[in-house]
């Protein structure tokens, strides 16, 4: 279970850019300082660009703490799996504590304290604990992953978007811009007057792998100047194929919050 939560960031398909309006060569940064502009309409490019990926930062949702229930539905190679339902607490780019119960117990199954250095996992129903380097994250979900790539999937920031955008394609009330960072391109769809995410698709650079990850995003609600999208949808195949639903069914910002873990005594060490 704790994988299928982990494992939600793996990647995404094969982006076909060449009905995409390319910019004349990959732009680095969007400082235009460090850009040659060789005509205006290169210069009409590099200004959308800078104007979009403003945008994009813009929402990103900054906060203190955030705390959330959220309801997952997950399909994977055996069918459907059992309803699950988190309570997620976070202190910014700090802690990150996770409370997962399958609805068909009366119990919390699994309790997961992340820090940027460490991860704990308290398996209650097999009375076990879990002591590891943030590296299990990267381990389990077999990507470069951490904290910070946890805590902004879980909050609703976009994962793995670099300010490196290589091409974009004007829609009918939409922008699709694709970034290309060290590991992945990601392909972000955009409303296109306010920049919210629509949807994510990650292509894996490794040519070698065949991973896929789609993410849409939906039902945004406006909270003190911040945009949270209430619906996830996640689609991940490489050699099987995940699919998982999360609804945010109750979230707050910058609360007092407490993060309790502790070990039972009689819990052996996995």
């Amino acid at each position: 279970m704790i994988r299928y939560l982990i494992v939600l960031v793996a990647f995404a398909g094969l982006f076909s850019c060449h009905s995409t309006r390319k910019i004349k060569s990959t732009i680095s940064t969007l400082d235009t300082a460090r850009v040659v502009v060789v005509d205006s309409t290169r210069a009409d490019s590099i200004a959308y660009i800078r104007q979009i990926y403003n945008g994009v930062m813009k929402n990103r949702i900054d906060f203190e703490t955030f705390s959330a229930r959220v309801k997952i539905d997950y399909w994977d190679k055996d069918g459907r799996g059992p309803e699950l339902m988190m309570v997620a607490r976070i202190r910014k780019d700090s802690l990150i504590w996770l409370s997962i119960n399958a609805t068909v117990f009366s119990y919390e199954a699994f309790r997961i304290q992340v820090t940027p250095d460490s991860v704990k996992v308290l398996n209650k129903k097999d009375k076990l604990i879990t002591l590891r380097s943030i590296s299990y994250l990267q381990e389990l979900a077999r990507l470069p992953f951490d904290f910070y790539t946890l805590q902004d999937l879980i909050v609703g920031n976009p994962i793995y978007f670099s300010q490196n955008i290589v091409s974009f394609k004007n829609g009918p009330g939409t922008v699709a811009v694709l970034s290309k960072g060290d590991y992945f391109k990601n392909l972000l769809t955009l409303d296109n007057s306010s920049f919210l995410v629509e949807n994510s698709k990650l292509d894996d650079l490794d040519e070698h792998r065949n991973r896929t990850c789609f993410i849409a995003y939906s039902d945004y609600e406006t909270r003190d100047s911040l945009h949270f999208p209430l619906k996830r949808k996640i689609s991940v195949s490489e050699k099987s194929k995940l699919d998982v639903n999360m609804e945010f069914k109750q979230y707050n910002f910058n609360e007092a919050l407490t993060f309790p873990f502790s070990i039972p005594s009689g819990y052996k060490l996995n």
